[in-house]
């Protein structure tokens, strides 16, 4: 009888946690997000993202993103993602692979990112690396000069929602060096807030501030940005 006891006063925190928490979506969406942005090298500039969720099993999924902007620098992205359920919450492998072409300066870089994350009803953390090549538009490619390659970067996320994920509306922070368009240094971190809410079963509306500090965490003052984000989400 104590056994018996003990066994469900292990076992009834775990049932509070355990199963499928309905963590991210289970339908494909189509998303389209306008955005206001200023940092101290750009100025004032805007910019529209369209972002294509597809989730092909409750196992693997995978996102295409492409953001086009008045600042003359368009990326693109695409995003695939394993996930593993766990009896406590869910790991996932993030493999990101992200071309951005800074047409404004004649130059373009692409970044292949991995990461490794778990998460729980309110809480998701990811670490990885990620690696940078860097080129000018006008590179003879018989010339001597070669690629700017940034072969580590720190990748991390640490992101907290005040409801759990399945919820038709919630709150979130984030801690983190990258977000859907870019990919910072380890040493220049963003801080976001978001929020969601579902009108009903096929539209959400999306909401997000972001703002990156100048000279956060090292002696050199980079650049100031701040973000406003919002926009919708067809779920089919």
């Amino acid at each position: 009888m104590k056994k018996g006891i003990l066994f469900l006063t292990l076992l009834c925190p775990l049932l509070l946690f355990a199963g499928n928490p309905g963590f991210g979506e289970r339908h494909y969406s189509l998303s389209a997000m306008a955005e206001y942005s200023y940092n101290t090298t750009w100025g004032h500039h805007g910019n529209f993202d369209v972002q294509a969720l597809m989730p092909f099993n409750p196992h693997f999924e995978m996102e295409a993103k492409l953001q086009f902007s008045t600042a003359n620098v368009h990326t693109m992205a695409l995003q695939f993602r394993p996930k593993f359920e766990l009896p406590v919450g869910e790991m996932f492998l993030e493999t990101d692979v992200l071309y951005r072409a800074v047409a404004r300066n004649r130059i373009h870089d692409f970044t292949a990112a991995l990461g490794v994350g778990y998460r729980m009803d309110h809480v998701s953390v990811t670490l990885g690396v990620f690696c940078r090549v860097m080129d000018d538009w006008d590179r003879d490619w018989h010339a001597n000069e070669t690629y700017v390659v940034e072969p580590f970067n720190l990748l991390y996320r640490i992101e907290v929602f005040c409801r759990p994920q399945n919820n038709p509306w919630n709150l979130s922070f984030m801690f983190s060096n990258v977000d859907d368009y870019q990919l910072e240094r380890m040493w220049q971190p963003l801080f976001s807030l978001g929020a969601w809410y579902d009108v009903n079963n096929h539209w959400r509306l999306n909401f997000a501030a972001q703002c990156k500090p100048t000279g956060m965490f090292h002696l050199d003052a980079s650049f100031y940005g701040a973000t406003l984000r919002a926009g919708f989400s067809y779920r089919f």
